[in-house]
């Protein structure tokens, strides 16, 4: 079961004030990642071979699981806003780790980080609804951006996500409510890496 365990977040629910509230980063992770945990796992416990997998193979793998199409879409959706969520806290934090390769790697393919950052933000901006906007390793190992709806997962494309905000409403309407620009540019300030 410990693949499929809620951890507790990195940091304290309060380390990236002012730029994501305490509260919201409580409800978010107490209430809605629980929550796609919980369902997850409930799906899953009707198919015990599945739990000796990650969640990462399982949604990497989604397409061929011996399982109903109901249940497909139950597994796409909880499995991958319990994954998702696991990594939007990772690419946060309270102090900078910058890695350089990845900054290297992001200037050769996006010209500059500044360049990056706008298209990251436009893509964040542009996705319709609730999602997720992603910087991933494709299939051939270059560097893309693009958003997904819902809980929607790069896995499921065999893409290698590295960066992701996510922009559902409950990510930041305590703090921001509609202003979903506020919330990505007061996001930039809390991503560890780039």
């Amino acid at each position: 079961m410990s693949n499929f365990e809620l951890s507790p977040l990195p940091y304290s629910y309060e380390a990236l004030e002012p730029f994501i509230d305490a509260e919201t980063m409580k409800i978010h992770h107490d209430k809605h990642h629980q929550t796609y945990r919980d369902n997850f796992v409930k799906v899953l416990e009707t198919y015990p071979e599945l739990m000796q997998k990650t969640p990462e193979q399982i949604l990497t793998e989604l397409s061929t699981l011996p399982v109903s199409e109901t249940d497909r879409i139950k597994i796409k959706n909880h499995g991958g806003g319990f994954v998702n969520h696991n990594i939007f806290w990772s690419v946060m934090g309270p102090k900078k780790e910058v890695d350089e390769k990845l900054v290297e790697e992001i200037k050769n393919t996006f010209e500059s980080v500044e360049k990056f950052k706008e298209l990251f933000t436009q893509t964040a901006l542009g996705q319709f609804g609730s999602g997720w906007a992603w910087l991933v390793r494709d299939e051939n190992e270059k560097l893309k951006i693009y958003s997904l709806p819902n809980q929607e997962s790069p896995y499921t494309l065999n893409h290698t996500p590295i960066l992701t905000l996510d922009v559902w409403e409950h990510a930041y309407y305590l703090k921001y409510q509609n202003k979903r620009a506020d919330y990505i540019s007061a996001w930039w300030n809390v991503v560890k890496t780039v």
